[in-house]
């Protein structure tokens, strides 16, 4: 099971900061969503040799304190009902403020971990104003300088230790691909379980006061055997939040991270919103395959042209990962719904090809040599050897004499071909230059 690290605190302490710290990033991993107030950030942080996924929980609401209080509790809410581990990010220089003071009660009422980190602790001044946090009741402090990088080593030192993640899979199970249904609320991922599993149910039970993590369920019929891993249940009415766009990042980053192949499920009679995209995003940064299955296709009025025009939409969107299969479903009339499961397998079986390195070099060098790279300043690179490395995900290095000189557009022309030449449909690729 995937980790979640949430960064929760109240505005202007330094989350977003310390987020682009964590990830390695300086901006924000995801644009601002329509009709939401905050940019909600996510990435992925390796310490160490272990990876989790970050959530900067953070943001600001102009309104009365009433309505400050509420979107704190919210969000902190949020974050506690799903992360493994929270980062309660404070201010030295401002002391503990009574919104510290907010968070920090609905944290000492969770059973969940929490590292309290005294942000801007820039000097030796600054450190010994920091025991004041302990009046918060959360244990031990931990003092950094997000904007520096200071005491975020022993910070992630601290972190990774109370991630371990769970065992959810037998031994037979843990060796079977793994299909994750993801999308935004009301797409008809509920439906399209049913519909594949035969049974009407709520497949995620909720459990008042824990982690409610993914549902797996066996799938066995018409010659597959899969797990599909369901981020399609729903919640006691006392745990509904209003904030669904930052609630299904959440849940749909334990999916996507559990997966082989990802089925993004979207409206038909919406379209491919922002949201949409942002979980596509998710899946393509974790390198894992996407079919993207259009639901309810039953209710568009549609033309000899509706289709491609739908699809071209879409891909213009994607881009530039514009390899991947799109299907038109229906779950309620259980349409196309076998051909989305042989896509997924399709792609599945993609991911996981190991090219040998005889047919790579046969097939890419005379490519390459009839296509080299720009040369750059007078220096000319020419690639010699390539040869597909040992990863989760289709990962392929290229050994030249100048790999620092290999610009981006040259790096795409490069998996353009090797698109073209070997069936990689809906799996993202990692091209790395080399030194020969």
């Amino acid at each position: 099971m995937g980790n979640i690290v949430a960064i929760v605190g109240r505005p202007n302490v330094g989350k977003s900061t310390l987020f682009n710290r964590l990830t390695e990033s300086r901006h924000a991993i995801v644009d601002e969503l329509s009709g939401v107030t905050r940019d909600r950030h996510y990435g992925i942080c390796d310490w160490n040799g272990m990876a989790f996924s970050v959530i900067d929980t953070g943001g600001y609401v102009i309104g009365s304190e009433d309505v400050f209080e509420g979107e704190i509790r919210k969000q902190v809410a949020l974050a506690i009902d799903e992360a493994n581990l929270i980062l309660f990010v404070v201010d030295v220089t401002d002391g503990i403020h009574e919104f510290d003071e907010v968070v920090a009660r609905l944290l000492r009422k969770s059973n969940k971990k929490v590292l309290v980190v005294v942000n801007k602790v820039d000097n030796s001044e600054r450190h010994q104003m920091i025991a004041d946090f302990y009046a918060l009741g959360l244990g031990e402090l931990y003092p950094i300088s997000s904007a520096s990088g200071a005491g975020t080593g022993e910070l992630l030192d601290e972190a990774v230790q109370h991630l371990n993640p769970e065992k959810i899979l037998d031994k037979e199970e843990e060796r079977l691909p793994k299909f994750a249904i993801i999308g935004r609320p009301n797409v008809g991922k509920s439906s399209l379980l049913n519909a594949l599993v035969g049974e009407n149910r709520n497949i995620v039970t909720p459990v008042s006061g824990t982690t409610r993590d993914t549902i797996h369920t066996r799938y066995q019929s018409f010659g597959h055997d899969f797990i599909l891993v369901d981020t399609a249940g729903v919640r006691k009415k006392g745990k509904v939040h209003e904030d669904l766009e930052f609630y299904s990042v959440m849940r749909s980053i334990r999916a996507i991270e559990t997966s082989d192949v990802c089925l993004l499920l979207i409206d038909a009679t919406v379209g491919f919103e922002s949201q949409d995209l942002n979980i596509f995003h998710l899946a393509e940064k974790n390198h894992k395959g996407v079919v993207i299955l259009v639901n309810k296709w039953d209710l568009i009025e549609k033309d000899n042209q509706t289709t491609k025009l739908y699809e071209k939409q879409i891909k213009e969107k994607i881009a530039p990962f514009r390899d991947v299969p799109i299907l038109f479903i229906s779950t309620l009339s259980k349409q196309r719904l076998l051909k989305a499961l042989e896509t997924a397998v399709q792609v599945y079986q993609n991911r996981i090809q190991n090219i040998a390195t005889r047919r790579l070099n046969d097939i890419m060098l005379p490519v390459l040599e009839n296509n080299p790279p720009p040369a750059y300043k007078g220096k000319y690179i020419k690639i010699k050897f390539v040869t597909q490395l040992p990863t989760h995900a289709p990962s392929f290095a290229f050994y030249c004499n100048l790999p620092q000189y290999i610009k981006e557009p040259y790096k795409r022309f490069v998996e353009n071909k090797m698109r073209e030449f070997f069936d990689f449909t809906g799996v993202p690729l990692l091209l790395f230059f080399r030194q020969k």
